[in-house]
Order: structure tokens, then C-alpha cells, then sequence
């Protein structure tokens, strides 16, 4: 079960992630944050 949470970032940083949403690499900013974290910390398909 996944679970909802609030973030800050910079603006700098979301809109790069947004130009990655853009170009394909991620579905949505959720996808984007939840692959960068199990990158992060080691989790699968990170």
C-alpha cells in the first residue's frame, strides 16, 4: 500500500524533474520521487 506524503523542493529542482516527466523518463512526479528514493536507498528497480 503506498502512502501520501507533502514534500518541498526548490524550484530549480522541480523543474527538472518536470522536463524529465516531459522527455518520457517518468509518469508523474510521484513516479519520478519514488524511483529516485529506491535508487537512493537501494530498493528494487531503483
Amino acid at each position: 500500500m503506498k502512502e501520501k506524503i507533502t514534500i518541498s523542493v526548490d524550484s530549480e529542482t522541480l523543474e527538472s524533474i518536470d522536463k524529465h516527466i516531459e522527455s518520457g523518463a517518468y509518469r508523474n512526479r510521484s513516479h519520478a520521487f519514488e524511483h529516485s528514493v529506491k535508487k537512493l536507498i537501494g530498493g528494487k528497480n531503483g
